[in-house]
């Protein structure tokens, strides 16, 4: 573990030259073009973003975000005052849905999007005509989606215009963290302040929660690492190597900053999906004479698999080839949840489920300048992906499922860019990343007419020591605060879940079922297969 420590610490060190980074000013970013790890620099002329560099798999992988509060919109039509985090990068994808995190190629681009990330075409500046489809089918394309240039994945670098985005930006939950195994991730935080509470002089840290092998000095616990102050900023280093659904969060003052919103999640993509579609993870990377697979349509010339192989199943410190396109479109994505071996977490689309929870008097009183209520804390507000039902299925008006929020400037603003609403293709399986930070309630989501196929617990794939499968089926999940599952949705059988079927993901628990004093609402979401 000493080991592990010393050498994240010696390859951010390394890491500082040639990075992006703002000079002569505490507001500063870090996103390097090299590092140790990936000494060339990376191309992303492989149509599926995979690095085609078997002695450095992985990418180097960057996002940014603001630690500031704002707004945010209940399912009743309440606005509640939250602290949060906000997109200083990849605003284009979290606007539809997707998660912020960017090669380095695409960070380090010349930002020019929008100047304030909000769901109504005035505050939308940079529009354009070209189609921006999702592929994960988040939303579908219905016309009414708002179109934003490419480079608004950028990261944004110059400091006045870092706080005019993060001041009130506040989104519910945090902009998604999604990287691969074998990239290197730097996070950058800026802390933009609470405008709202100028009175408060909160430090925020990004804390990995249940992230294996981390440097303490990274992992954002105030005791063992570090705090960034007001008109700050502080890059986070992970190498990334373990497969699984994770989350994080703020870890100033955890019970306060929690329930005022400062949450959101963390996956992991395994290096199966790099294998060649149609081949076990285990016959690609240990059988063949420990060769990995010849990807089709590659000569040998230009395919790199012919010296290349892996000496252990789980790829340790090497990867199996890049698959291409006609591959990986063979198996309907070939998305796999985990180094399965046997293709049986393999999905066709995936959604995160955040579940968390509001106390509506506890987020005035945060407002007003009067000491909170920490013993009498008490959730009236039941949500999923920051929302409660119906607003869990849809958005504003006109927008791509996008939910806003009006701040106290009189600006209306993306505070829940994230709907729960489960599109699955019909005959295709979902995976949904479920995890709860809740610091008050244990919450119960079931489901009725579609089983839930549990795979994975805690970012741990369901196997014994001996390989056998632990997984099983069930109609609801129970989860504390703090805890995570991988859960599949299997529609593959089109007579038992035809087109235009319609079920509920929803919670077991009454009291959770409501809007504040609304009924009818909460924890609840659709699943629509479509």
């Amino acid at each position: 573990m000493l080991r592990r420590i010393a050498t994240q610490s010696a390859l951010v060190l390394a890491a500082v030259t040639g990075a992006q980074a703002v000079q002569a000013q505490s507001l500063a970013v870090q996103c390097p073009r090299v590092t140790t790890m990936h000494p060339t620099a990376q191309s992303l002329t492989n149509t599926n973003q995979l690095r085609v560099d078997t002695a450095h798999p992985g990418f180097i992988k960057c996002q940014e975000i603001a630690g500031t509060d704002g707004f945010a919109t209940m399912a009743d039509g309440n606005q509640l005052y939250t602290f949060g985090f906000g997109a200083l990068s990849g605003i284009k994808d979290i606007l539809l849905g997707q998660a912020g995190t960017q090669p380095e190629t695409v960070f380090n681009s010349t930002y020019t999007g929008p100047v304030a990330y909000s769901d109504v075409a005035s505050s939308q500046a940079a529009v354009t005509t070209t189609s921006w489809t999702n592929v994960n089918d988040v939303f579908p394309n219905n016309g009414n989606n708002r179109r934003v240039t490419s480079s608004a994945n950028a990261g944004v670098i110059e400091p006045a215009m870092m706080m005019n985005l993060g001041t009130l930006g506040a989104m519910m939950p945090a902009p998604e963290i999604a990287v691969d195994e074998d990239d290197e991730l730097f996070l950058t935080l800026s802390n933009t302040g609470q405008i709202m509470r100028p009175d408060l002089f909160e430090q925020h840290t990004v804390h990995w929660h249940g992230y294996p092998n981390a440097s303490s000095y990274f992992d954002g616990v105030p005791d063992a690492s570090v705090s960034i102050n007001i008109a700050g900023s502080f890059t986070y280093y992970y190498r990334v190597n373990d497969a699984g659904t994770y989350f994080w969060h703020c870890h100033i003052t955890p019970p306060e900053h929690l329930q005022m919103g400062m949450v959101g999640q963390l996956f992991v993509r395994p290096r199966q999906n790099r294998v060649v579609a149609g081949t076990s993870l285990s016959s690609a990377l240990v059988t063949n004479n420990a060769k990995a697979p010849k990807v089709p349509g590659w000569t040998s010339t230009n395919n790199p698999s012919a010296s290349n192989g892996c000496s252990d199943i789980l790829c340790t410190g090497q990867t199996p080839v890049p698959a291409t396109t006609a591959a990986v479109n063979a198996v309907a994505g070939g998305k796999y949840a985990y180094n399965d071996g046997d293709a049986s977490t393999r999905y066709d689309v995936e959604y995160p489920i955040q579940i968390m929870g509001f106390d509506p008097n506890f987020h005035f009183v945060g407002m007003t300048f009067n000491p909170e209520p920490f013993v009498d804390m008490k959730d009236k507000y039941y949500v999923l992906n920051g929302r409660g039902y119906p607003d869990t299925v849809g958005g504003d008006a006109g927008t791509a499922g996008v939910l806003s929020a009006e701040g106290s400037d009189a600006v209306r603003r993306a505070s829940q860019p994230l709907p729960s609403v489960i599109n699955i293709p019909a005959g295709k399986k979902a995976l949904l990343r479920l995890s709860n930070l809740s610091v008050t309630e244990y919450s119960t989501l079931g489901t009725i007419g579609i089983p839930m196929h549990v795979i994975g617990v805690h970012a741990r794939l369901l196997r014994d020591t001996a390989g056998g499968d632990m997984s099983y089926y069930t109609n609801s999940v129970t989860m504390g605060g703090g805890e995570s599952m991988d859960v599949m949705l299997d529609a593959t059988d089109t007579t038992a879940y035809p087109a235009g079927s319609v079920f509920f993901l929803y919670s077991k628990n009454l009291d959770h079922l409501s809007n504040d004093a609304e009924n009818f609402g909460g924890q609840m979401t659709e699943i629509r297969i479509n």
